[in-house]
């Protein structure tokens, strides 16, 4: 039911009341009735902001409902100015992306929703390789543990943000209405909406604009939801990598390529580049030789790309070219793909499941806090990982847990 459809509708006079007197008191009530005293602003910017939020369709029902009980979550600013940087090279950023526990997890979701991707591939054209990517770097698959231990209500970081985030604030006001008009919907409910700390949510990471402009209902129960079956958060991410990335049926991203050193050409066909000796690396024909690419050598010395429009529709969904290549390559090596033929200099292989769990193991035990020990590498396994290179004089601490870290650590220094 949509909240301008309840009851409490009937009562705008009323719902006004409540709120001016919760505003005017400064003091909000948490679910468990537990009061406590809004931070100077936030109660001026409250009552200012619920007429912009009138204006763009939010029903006062609603506002009352989500913002009248509401505490900003002040933490996020201590996440914006602080976000970890580990500086990662290439080859560190795709080897933990492309992990031996998504390759494992990615096969049994493709297995499990064969029929899914299949709708998908039929209805949009979008390779399931680059969905089943997506979905595993943005939440694990969907695993319920991400969502759990690691996403927060999104109403309060959304209103701290809009509140007094300067930098963006137009934007962080606008992401606030939308999350409001999709309680409005009735598609979710601001207990259910947990995301990250700037509020993307579920199993492709929505931000409230693409939930409410781009999600689409896949599943047929009158909803819209990024989050519990996965059709709708997987139909509605084909959907805006068409709309928004441009993406192309039948083609591929790309490939990588040899005899590209000596070349140098703008966009042209997989034709013409074959002509000038560029050939794929793994030695196969191209198969669609007309479809347009171009050239891209991301770091001296290492593996070579041409790369077609889908590579760019991917990169519309995280402008990183890194970000782009990890995915599109974990999509290969899911359907069975095999490693770069080209190494990236200074590179090693990246561990094992058994090797990185053994690694974090080894970690906990010498009393540094990895997360847990699961195999998979997030930013508390990293951040245990400098914090043990520092304190052992291993050098570059960068958090990368490799093969050098795991040496280390077997030796028990």
């Amino acid at each position: 039911m949509n909240g301008s459809d309840s009851p409490a509708s009937d009562h705008p006079v009323t719902r006004r009341a409540v709120l001016g007197g919760l505003i005017g008191a400064g003091v909000c009530t948490l679910d468990s009735g537990i009061a406590f005293a809004a931070p100077p602003g936030f109660d001026q910017w409250r009552e200012g902001f619920r007429a912009r939020a009138l204006a763009r369709g939010v029903s006062e029902g609603t506002y009352i409902r989500v913002m009248s009980r509401i505490e900003p979550d002040m933490s996020v600013f201590e996440k914006l100015r602080k976000q970890p940087e580990f500086n990662e090279q290439l080859w560190q950023y795709i080897n933990r992306r492309v992990s031996d526990w998504r390759l494992t997890a990615g096969k049994v979701a493709l297995r499990k929703y064969d029929a899914l991707f299949t709708r998908i591939e039929r209805d949009f054209g979008v390779a399931r390789g680059t969905l089943l990517a997506l979905w595993g770097v943005e939440s694990a698959f969907g695993d319920p543990l991400v969502q759990k231990n690691h996403m927060r209500p999104v109403f309060p970081s959304l209103a701290a943000l809009a509140w007094n985030e300067p930098r963006r604030k137009k934007y962080w006001e606008t992401e606030l209405i939308n999350a409001l008009r999709i309680v409005d919907k009735g598609w979710s409910t601001p207990e259910e909406m947990r995301g990250s700390w700037a509020g993307a949510m579920g199993h492709t990471q929505w931000m409230p604009e693409v939930w409410l402009n781009v999600g689409i209902d896949y599943d047929g129960d009158g909803r819209v939801s990024p989050f519990g079956r996965p059709d709708d958060a997987l139909g509605s991410t084909a959907r805006y990598l068409v709309n928004r990335g441009k993406y192309r049926r039948g083609e591929h991203w790309g490939y990588e390529v040899r005899g590209a050193s000596n070349v140098k050409a703008p966009a042209q066909s997989y034709e013409r580049w074959a002509a000038a000796g560029v050939t794929r690396a793994d030695g196969q024909p191209f198969p669609r030789p007309g479809d347009r690419a171009q050239l891209w050598t991301p770091v001296a010395g290492g593996p070579s790309f041409l790369l077609g429009p889908n590579f760019y529709a991917v990169r519309s969904y995280n402008p990183s070219m890194n970000y782009a290549l990890a995915i599109v390559h974990l999509g290969d090596r899911i359907l069975g793909g095999g490693p770069f033929v080209q190494p990236f200099p200074g590179s090693e292989r990246a561990l094992t499941l058994a090797e990185l769990q053994e690694l974090q193991t080894r970690l906990t035990q010498a009393g540094f806090d990895t997360g847990g020990t699961d195999g998979r590498v997030g930013n508390d396994t990293m951040q245990a990982v400098r914090d043990f290179q520092t304190r052992t004089g291993l050098a570059p601490a960068d958090g990368y847990p490799g093969l050098k870290v795991l040496a280390r650590l077997r030796q028990g220094l």
